[in-house]
């Protein structure tokens, strides 16, 4: 039971890993331009805020991760871990919600305040963008996932 319980941890551990990774190499590698009459568009990750926070709390759950696999979870840092896999959880989700919410202004626009959509002049752009949320909420589930299991899988109470 224990080694099953190890396998399925580790199992996620990896998956969390490969799915930050992507999100973080798909959105760095996102940058798309087009030409509208005489001016030049330019649409890359680093241009807002909320895209960069993304990137940054991928690539500190993908280290958090990494980290974790090193270190023994048969001891006393189990319950520390776990709280810290909650830390991160919700990182991703946070940063997964902003980036989904610029995603949407720039597919959609917003003609309340007249922001016009940019995915029909740069669509390369808003694919890569794209792509980077399906693994970053992949990830996001994951860690719910890890959590989940863990808290199920425990013999005693964690917090007595």
């Amino acid at each position: 039971m224990v080694k099953t319980k190890r396998v399925l941890t580790l199992f996620l551990r990896f998956l969390a890993i490969g799915a930050t990774i992507a999100a973080v190499i798909v959105m760095v590698t996102s940058h798309d331009s087009s030409q509208v009459f005489d001016l030049t568009f330019t649409a890359k990750y680093s241009d807002d805020k909320a895209f960069k926070y993304f990137v940054i709390a991928e690539a500190i759950a993908c280290a958090y991760s990494l980290i974790v696999l090193f270190t023994c979870s048969r001891s006393s840092l189990g319950r520390l871990i776990l709280i810290l896999d909650v830390v991160i959880a919700m990182l991703l989700s946070s940063s997964v919600s902003a980036a989904v919410a610029i995603a949407h202004v720039g597919k959609k626009g917003n003609t309340h305040a007249g922001w016009l959509p940019i995915c029909g002049q740069v669509p390369k752009f808003c694919d890569h963008v794209s792509g980077a949320l399906i693994a970053a909420s992949a990830a996001t589930i994951i860690y719910f996932l890890l959590i989940f299991s863990t808290l199920y899988s425990e013999q005693k109470p964690l917090f007595l």
